[in-house]
């Protein structure tokens, strides 16, 4: 195929060829293979770009509306507007440096470049220099908007400049700064954390007092973003550990969760040893279930008795053939629907696999599948607060409890759990936690009267317009990019189910529904015949006089 020399394809294809440079190239390809020769630990990946599945549900979410940190959304012109507060607060923090000139810092972070570009999961075009540069404005900015959360202790850096009064709020009221606040928590919005400390402690000539500066302003951005508000006596954290702000706050939210132990599950024959080991006391509510299992045996042994006539190769003869007819005509499904439901349903329950077998096998989508909180409430569940985090949530099926941990929900709160989600299923090798509470909680609430009911009851915290925008908050969870087993969330999925799937109101819905109103034709069916049997029998009457034998007989 030839291209004419004038022609727009030919002319790109010139200029995209004009513009590699082969020998910068190559000297870069040394570069890097020579940075990786010399490191002596490897630097994990931390800063992901966020998946296009979660991406394309709500874009706003992810990318910055008012500030860019780091070099993803660096070239953005509608982002161009806060570089000069960035600037401003590099020559603020030239005031801190101690006769050390913004260069030295700059060349001190150029010392680190492989590990910069190393937290990165997308290659960086930006030379070397232009990264420093990059890294040492952004973060002098960072830090100066973070000094306000400084805990009590105050261990803050400077007051705000008058020039940034109008962005960043001490009470946290403005927009500009609560679109900040979102900016900073976003994934692909993150700079390393090592990078902030190299800056404090340039700064301050000393490492644990530049460590410490640092913990007081996340752990304080941690209770002013945390949608769990349980982080009052926050533990003593190494921040040399964390990767950046967002791993800070997911590490402050999430409990750590084993993946061993989030996939135990425990075994049938110890719980019925535990249930003989019933202590006196609890011989009430212990003899009704022992009751309820001996039916339940004898139950299970008169219908696979009738099973096993039903299923004889002289019945099987005799029903085959006329069953094939008869099922098939309208308004006997129902009956086909009830015999299958009788004597096959405990082969399908029998034929599951046992739990040992499933715990390396991811959930099925049906899996998530839990009542809402009003059918919840109908069927006699009670929901209680906790004061705890994530791992406080459990079912007591004995006092039909379910404890829930407070969650707050503001303006901030959607962005803040969508980027939790989106790093942790970037970045988690083992369960995931936060996801798997964020479809819990998806599962549990559809309407704004279940956000009502959870409001009610303490576990919500509304500080957004109306309980139907909180609906639509977590109704917008529902996309992850893989289902994860999480042992304790699984357990009271599966309980919560159990518990409510045998209240005899339940049952009595699901059968009506599924045997009743989806055979709406054989009810109209008998109501056509009693219709026919009670005007055949008027006319029997008025020809043979129905009433005389009535009156003799009354008589």
């Amino acid at each position: 195929m030839f291209f004419n020399i004038s022609s727009p394809m030919a002319s790109t294809i010139s200029t995209s060829a004009s513009n590699f440079d082969e020998l910068r190239w190559v000297i870069n390809i040394r570069r890097s293979l020579a940075e990786e020769i010399e490191e002596e630990t490897e630097v994990p990946v931390s800063i992901f770009n966020v998946p296009k599945t979660l991406m394309l549900t709500d874009p706003e979410s992810y990318i910055p509306q008012m500030v860019a940190l780091g070099p993803y959304h660096y070239s953005r012109p509608e982002l161009h507007e806060m570089e000069r507060y960035k600037l401003a607060a590099a020559k603020r923090a030239q005031k801190h440096l101690h006769r050390v000139k913004f260069n030295t810092l700059v060349d001190n972070l150029m010392r680190f470049e492989p590990q910069i570009r190393a937290c990165y999961h997308k290659y960086l075009h930006f030379n070397g220099e232009t990264l420093a540069w990059m890294m040492a404005i952004d973060a002098s900015f960072l830090l100066e908007f973070l000094q306000i959360y400084g805990l009590e202790e105050g261990k803050t850096l400077s007051r705000v400049s008058s020039r940034m009064s109008h962005l960043v709020d001490y009470a946290g009221r403005k927009s500009a700064h609560n679109s900040i606040l979102r900016d900073i928590v976003m994934l692909e919005n993150q700079i390393p954390l090592f990078i902030l400390l190299k800056v404090l402690e340039i700064q301050y000539s000393s490492l644990e007092l530049a460590h410490d500066l640092l913990a007081s302003m996340l752990k304080g951005l941690t209770k002013e973003l945390s949608p769990l508000k349980a982080t009052d006596n926050l533990p003593k954290i190494d921040i040399s550990n964390r990767a950046h702000v967002l791993d800070f706050l997911h590490y402050m939210v999430v409990p750590m969760v084993d993946e061993e132990q989030s996939e135990t599950n425990e075994p049938e024959d110890h719980k019925e040893d535990q249930g003989h080991k019933t202590s006196d006391s609890q011989f009430p509510s212990y003899l009704p279930n022992e009751l309820w299992n001996l039916v339940s045996k004898i139950k299970k042994g008169l219908i696979r008795n009738i099973k096993a006539l039903l299923l004889s190769r002289p019945v099987r003869v005799l029903l085959t053939l006329p069953w094939k007819v008869v099922s098939n005509l309208p308004g006997f499904s129902m009956l086909k629907q009830l015999i299958e439901y009788l004597f096959f349903s405990q082969d399908k329950e029998e034929e599951k696999p046992e739990n040992g077998s499933c715990l390396n096998k991811p959930p099925l989508a049906e899996e998530i599948a839990i009542p809402s909180v009003v059918d919840l409430c109908k069927s006699g569940v009670r929901f209680i607060p906790t004061n705890g985090n994530i791992s406080s949530i459990k079912f007591d099926p004995d006092t039909s409890t379910f404890h829930l941990p407070t969650v707050a929900l503001d303006i901030n709160t959607k962005v803040v759990l969508r980027n939790l989600v989106a790093y942790e299923t970037s970045n988690a090798s083992g369960p995931l936690v936060f996801t798997r509470y964020t479809e819990l909680m998806n599962g549990i609430i559809d309407t704004k009267e279940d956000v009502k009911l959870l409001s009610e009851n303490g576990i919500i915290v509304n500080h957004l317009k109306n309980d139907e925008e909180a609906a639509e908050l977590w109704n917008g969870m529902n996309k992850s990019i893989r289902l994860t087993k999480v042992g304790f969330l699984d357990k009271v999925i599966e309980d919560v189910n159990k518990y409510h799937n045998c209240r005899w109101n339940v049952k009595a819905r699901k059968f009506f529904e599924q045997y009743v109103y989806a055979s709406w034709q054989f009810l109209t069916l008998l109501a056509a015949i009693m219709l026919l049997i009670l005007l055949a029998f008027q006319a029997f009457c008025s020809v043979y006089s129905c009433s005389r034998p009535l009156r003799i007989h009354n008589s």
